[in-house]
């Protein structure tokens, strides 16, 4: 996404409104009596974490969405990285189909999905994407709530004059891009003042090993394998 900062933040901001309106609000009631006085905030993160979390001691419910995840969900390349393109092409959620707008609204429901399966008590630790998280996620999308608020964010985005992508992207070939990568080679990843160097130790599956190497020499990243650049 090569807009603004400022337009990448109202993006988020759009995505907790309509999490707060089109989720939250239809089943607000039913989660304050199972939890008296429960509450729910949501915000934009200024890193790429995107998480629900729940604050006991003020039974606050709070979901962050990350403006580099919304940056990264423009770009075919790095939003295969992330679980919501695999949980869309593998679930069949919104007919397969990847593209911005899928991919923003879907990790509403997601995050959503869990802030649901916290209040019904399936959430623990060290099974946080079982069973229970995904019976809740793909009744989000067969009740026709996950349509409404993709719906709704394509809407609004278009009144605000913000850039939301329709056009459909590819998953990368995992198992292409596998044979291209082989260890002992020297990668490159990130730009700026993030780009990282260093040398392939492991490739798996979808993602290499990168043991650093000058200024980061001591570091080891798993790295996914679209994110790496050859040292020329």
């Amino acid at each position: 996404m090569n807009s603004p900062k400022s337009q990448v933040f109202k993006l988020g901001e759009l995505m907790c409104a309509i999490t707060e309106q089109v989720l939250w609000q239809p089943v607000a009631s039913r989660i304050q009596e199972q939890t008296a006085g429960s509450t729910l905030v949501c915000r934009v993160g200024s890193g790429q974490a995107t998480y629900h979390r729940f604050d006991p001691s003020c039974k606050q419910h709070q979901i962050t969405y990350g403006v580099r995840m919304i940056q990264a969900k423009h770009h075919s390349d790095a939003a295969s990285g992330w679980l919501s393109s695999r949980e869309i092409h593998s679930r069949g959620y919104f007919d397969g189909e990847l593209n911005t707008l899928n991919l923003l609204a879907h990790t509403c429901c997601h995050e959503f999905a869990h802030l649901l399966q916290h209040s019904a008590g399936h959430r623990y630790r060290g099974s946080v994407h079982n069973r229970h998280f995904y019976t809740i996620l793909d009744s989000l999308h067969e009740s026709g709530e996950a349509n409404a608020l993709r719906r709704t964010l394509a809407q609004r985005a278009q009144q605000l004059n913000i850039h939301l992508p329709e056009q459909p992207f590819k998953m990368p070939d995992f198992e292409t891009q596998k044979t291209t990568w082989s260890v002992g080679e020297a990668v490159r990843f990130g730009h700026g003042q993030r780009e990282f160097e260093g040398e392939i130790s492991r490739v798996n599956r979808k993602t290499c090993t990168v043991d650093g190497t000058g200024n980061c020499r001591g570091l080891r990243y798993r790295v996914p394998m679209q994110m790496l650049r050859r040292t020329s």
